[in-house]
């Protein structure tokens, strides 16, 4: 499944450069998509908690992917594009939950943190092979090549969900409820408004993806620009080596949640945004994608095992985990839909360098929020 959510991903931003988009455009039709996304996880989550039919959402969001990812091919037409780029998004934000729920209802809340750790190494191991294949065949030949890999992987996807069994799914513990507790319906809203540890979690990843979102797009588009070279090898590249990245720190994340806590696991992949940022600013070249896209893998690699945990924990028996995790998506999603508009206007106006610096600067915030709410965090994980 690995980039599914995603569609083609990052190498949307240099098929679209090819067709005389701005990065101002490019921006903006991503932010589109990011903000449909962030309008749904909420209403997913709650999907997902419900629903007893679990693995046919995760059918019907992969297929949704596929189609919405080959429309682009048919038009580079912006409208038809944000079309595609909301489309995507809407099916991206049930399989996050799905996947999460099916995990919980198969190994239940003591085995949810060493098997979403597996599940994201494998998941960025996945990540690694899509992106090498397609650096690979889009050189060879062309973008096309890249959308096509991307619908062969989204069926190979489907298939692989239909293999697990419905009947290894316990429905109850894959939203987080207690054994012979009765339903209990809450907005996601009110379950983070309520919930202070769950809301602090948000407003920092939200900070956290402000900066986060674009910077992957606008690297590889700051070297299309810069240099002649084959740009999809180069964006395949960047996602290469933050994925291998992710695989080593995702299986960490879960050795330090168990021994030090979520809220140091979390901390680390907050310092990593600004480094990055100012490595960015001042290295765009073959060989400054290495640090740049190692530190993103630390960033992201944590977020994706200690997010889920962390959730999962605050409202462990409330039979509202998979909603209170689209809630925390929602406010993620903010941060992480603007960015890219927010990003590439400002790249139009003072060049790639500064842009860096200045995504970089928004973790800030979430450090902050972080370190002045530490005993909260570390009271609701213990």
């Amino acid at each position: 499944m690995a980039d599914l959510q995603a569609g083609v991903g990052p190498f949307l931003g240099i098929f679209l450069l090819a067709h005389h988009w701005n990065a101002g455009l490019i921006g903006s039709v991503m932010t589109i998509g990011g903000v449909a996304g962030m309008i749904m996880t909420i209403p997913a989550g709650a999907l997902i908690d419900a629903t007893k039919k679990k693995r046919f959402y995760v059918v019907l969001s992969a297929a949704f992917t596929i189609i919405s990812s080959g429309l682009i091919l048919l038009s580079q037409n912006f409208w038809l594009v944000s079309i595609s780029q909301v489309a995507t998004a809407i099916a991206g934000s049930v399989i996050g939950p799905a996947i999460i729920g099916i995990t919980l209802g198969i190994v239940r809340q003591k085995g949810f943190n060493k098997q979403n750790g597996y599940n994201q190494a494998f998941n960025h191991a996945g990540n690694v092979v899509g992106s090498a294949l397609s650096g690979f065949l889009g050189y060879k030949y062309g973008m096309p090549a890249i959308f096509l890999l991307a619908g062969i992987f989204g069926l190979l996807s489907i298939l692989s969900v239909l293999m697990i069994p419905a009947k290894a799914i316990d429905d109850k513990a894959a939203r987080g409820m207690k054994e012979g507790a009765g339903e209990d319906k809450a907005s996601g809203l009110q379950v983070l408004l309520q919930c202070k540890p769950l809301l602090i979690l948000a407003a920092a990843l939200a900070f956290f993806h402000l900066g986060n979102g674009a910077m992957l797009p606008l690297y590889g588009l700051a070297e299309a620009e810069k240099h002649s070279g084959n740009a999809s090898m180069f964006v395949a590249m960047t996602i290469v080596i933050a994925q291998l990245t992710m695989i080593v720190t995702s299986l960490l994340a879960m050795k330090m949640s168990e021994t030090k806590g979520y809220w140091l696991v979390l901390f680390i992949s907050f310092i990593a945004l600004p480094i990055r940022g100012l490595i960015a600013a001042y290295m765009v070249s073959n060989v400054g994608i290495y640090p740049v896209q190692i530190l993103d893998g630390i960033g992201a690699g944590l977020q994706s095992v200690a997010v889920p945990g962390l959730v999962a924990h605050i409202l462990n028996g409330t039979g509202r985990v998979n909603i209170g995790q689209g809630a925390v998506m929602t406010v993620q999603g903010l941060g992480a839909s603007f960015s890219p508009a927010i990003g590439g206007w400002i790249a139009n106006g003072i060049g790639y360098s500064a842009t860096f610096m200045i995504l970089g600067a928004f973790a800030i915030g979430s450090i902050l929020l972080w370190v002045i709410f530490s005993n909260t965090i570390k009271e609701s994980s213990s």
